[in-house]
């Protein structure tokens, strides 16, 4: 059995985790499409504390390309 957990949402663009019996895998979807045409990354990992770090990173990735350039540009 899958188990499907939503890790953030940043807009249009959510991040899941999908635990199975081998491991996890980590999904970014836009949710401006479909379930399969919106996965815009899919990568597995054998270790959970390793998706949540690679989350983590996207998260702040996606978060600083939602603020644009006028964010960075102001430090």
């Amino acid at each position: 059995m899958n188990d499907e957990r939503e890790l953030w949402r940043i807009g249009h663009v959510v991040c899941v985790m999908i635990s199975c019996c081998s491991g996890a895998e980590l999904q970014v979807r836009d949710l401006r499409h479909d379930a399969e045409d919106g996965i815009v990354l899919r990568e597995l990992y054998p270790m959970k504390s390793d998706l949540y770090e690679r989350a983590r990173m996207l998260a702040a990735e996606y978060e600083a390309d939602r603020q644009g350039p006028a964010a960075s540009d102001a430090s």
